[in-house]
């Protein structure tokens, strides 16, 4: 008879475990039912063994709140990892629409993103994990934007692109809400669509020509 083996699970893997037990049980039964016990028992371990990776049950919500935006950030992120030979309005216009593929349109997310978003006025700590966020991703869009402009020969104000992506953000972040609640009726494909059209409104410029689209 074969002994299976037995591997312990390392610090960083046990914590990434506690923090998808923790977006679990908040995706079911919100914040205010995330208790300490139901975590350890959908992580398999005991309360005691939770705190000794996180000070507090504040700590791990705050962990797992970091861990639902990083996952965001980096599905987005990813669409562009492997097509550096993009024109720049092709990346801009690729980065859109990741914002819709299936990881990120998705009803659990955006249940998390609703729960923890209701304290985040609030807390202190959560705010700061907000904002760190939104600003990485707002300045990932600048960046685009501002590459964009160039390839066009445009000179733009620094205050400008920041403007362009504030509004950006806000309609990428309204349609993807949109497209959460209702995906009975509004595809990905017309909710990407929709964001690259009013991002074309507010740049007054198409971001690919008309070859490059059809490439």
């Amino acid at each position: 008879m074969t002994q299976r083996s037995f591997r312990r699970a390392s610090g960083d893997e046990r914590s990434q475990a506690l923090i998808k037990a923790t977006l679990a049980s908040i995706a079911e039964g919100g914040l205010q039912n995330a208790t300490v016990r139901d975590i350890a028992q959908r992580a398999g371990v005991t309360a005691g063994l939770i705190r000794h990776y996180f000070p507090s049950k504040e700590a791990l919500i705050q962990a797992a709140y970091r861990a639902l935006m990083q996952d965001l950030t980096d599905n987005v992120m990813a669409a562009l990892s492997d097509v550096p030979s993009l024109s720049a309005g092709q990346r801009l216009q690729r980065f859109i629409e990741a914002n819709f593929q299936a990881a990120v349109l998705d009803s659990q997310m955006l249940s998390l993103w609703a729960a923890f978003i209701s304290v985040v006025p609030s807390d202190p700590a959560m705010k700061a994990i907000h904002q760190e966020h939104y600003l990485a991703f707002r300045d990932s869009l600048e960046q685009l934007l501002t590459a964009f402009f160039q390839a066009q020969g445009k000179a733009i104000k620094a205050s400008e692109t920041e403007q362009a992506a504030i509004a950006i953000n806000a309609i990428i972040d309204g349609l993807w809400i949109e497209g959460c609640l209702a995906q009975h009726l509004l595809s990905a494909e017309r909710l990407a669509a929709l964001a690259v059209q009013s991002t074309e409104a507010i740049l007054g410029m198409r971001l690919q020509a008309n070859h490059e689209a059809n490439c």
